[in-house]
Formats: C-alpha cells, structure tokens, sequence
C-alpha cells in the first residue's frame, strides 16, 4: 500500500486496489486536497488519523445536461416555494451534511479536519455551495470542489421535500450554462442514478479529466 509523503505528489489512480484506494497517510492540507481532486482521488475516511484516498472502477458521473426531472418535480419547481443561492453560507450547509442523519449510515465520513480543510478551500475560491432557503432557513444544499470545468460533488442535505433535488438543479443548469463536463458523484448510489447520474470506466474518467 502506499503511502503519502510531505510532498503532495499521488501515485497513478491505475494503481488502485481492487477496492479503489490509491494511498494512504498524508494529511488534509487544502493543497494536498485539491491536487488529489485534479488527479481523479478524492479522501474518503472515518477518522482524521487514518487517512484513504480513492479512486474507484467504475466512477459514477452526472452530465449537467442528462439530469432526470420527474413531472411531479417538475411541477413543484413551478411553484417556486423555495429559494436558491449559491455560496451564501457555505459553513451552514458544510455542518447540516455531516449532521444529517442517513437511512442504513452511522456517523459521517465528513470529519471536523475534512470540514476545516473545506472551509479554507472555499475561502480560497476552489469549493462552492448551493443552499436552499425556505422562509429565510437553510432546508437543503449542497457543496464540492470546482476544478474549473468539472464539479466534484462531496454531499448534500435535506430537511424538506425536494430540497437537495433543487439544489442539484440549479447547479446542473449553472454548471450547463458554464459549459462544465460534468459533476463527479464519485461512488455510485442508486439515489443518484435516479437522478440521471451514470458510471463509466476509470480510464473513461481519468481520460475526460485531463482532455
């Protein structure tokens, strides 16, 4: 297994196990962090002390411009109920999606040195979020690292109905209107594939990375 040095040099994400980890050690310097982002490996732990970098096969994408809308959401998004605003308070919505309470999740792999290291790469202009209000409260958001035509999206929340699928929405129609390649969800979820979200290969991800 290898392990990260001082540097923030990855080894090739084609050395991955099996399972999809490249390397482990390091820290969670915010530089280390997006290097490891521009080389398609994104941290992924339980606790701040055992640090793992991955590069799963296959990889599961969403292009901007493929997002599912249901009739039925479609509908609500008509209704206007909620509103939408990008980068308002990123700390907010950082803290509610390591918060939140998952079906068949215990605990949360947004730890407070990942949470630390995002909040500086987004003061550092890298990492973005989306956050949904309804009556002046935070319902549902998102946030992730932006690579300049790619988003990798890290998480995102909800507290009422349809409120991370609005978040999603607008992000696809700013990253489409932005001519962005796509969203990368990283690990594939059958939430997300609903949503339109699909894998590919990591070659096929590596090679749309890059180019």
């Amino acid at each position: 297994m290898y392990e990260l040095g001082n540097d923030y040099k990855f080894p090739s994400p084609k050395l991955a196990t099996n399972e999809g980890i490249v390397a482990i050690g390091g820290d969670l310097n915010p530089l280390r962090i997006l290097e490891a982002y521009k080389n398609g490996i994104f941290p992924w732990f339980n606790d701040d002390e055992n640090l793992i970098w991955w590069s799963p096969d296959p990889r599961m994408v969403l292009f901007p411009e493929k997002i599912k809308l249901s009739k039925s959401f479609r509908s609500f998004l008509k209704k206007k109920e909620y509103r939408v605003s990008f980068n308002e308070n990123f700390e907010s919505v950082i803290e509610s999606c390591s918060n939140i309470k998952r079906v068949g999740q215990k605990g949360t792999w947004i730890t407070s040195g990942l949470k630390k290291s995002f909040i500086k790469l987004h003061e550092m202009g890298h990492a973005h979020s989306v956050e949904v209000w309804h009556q002046n409260v935070i319902i549902g958001g998102l946030y992730g690292l932006d690579l300049g035509n790619i988003f990798c999206g890290e998480s995102m929340f909800s507290t009422k109905p349809n409120a991370s699928k609005v978040a999603l929405y607008f992000l696809c129609k700013e990253l489409k209107s932005n001519y962005y390649k796509f969203i990368d969800c990283q690990v594939p979820s059958e939430h997300l594939r609903s949503l339109g979200a699909e894998e590919i290969s990591r070659n096929s991800f590596l090679e749309k990375l890059i180019n």
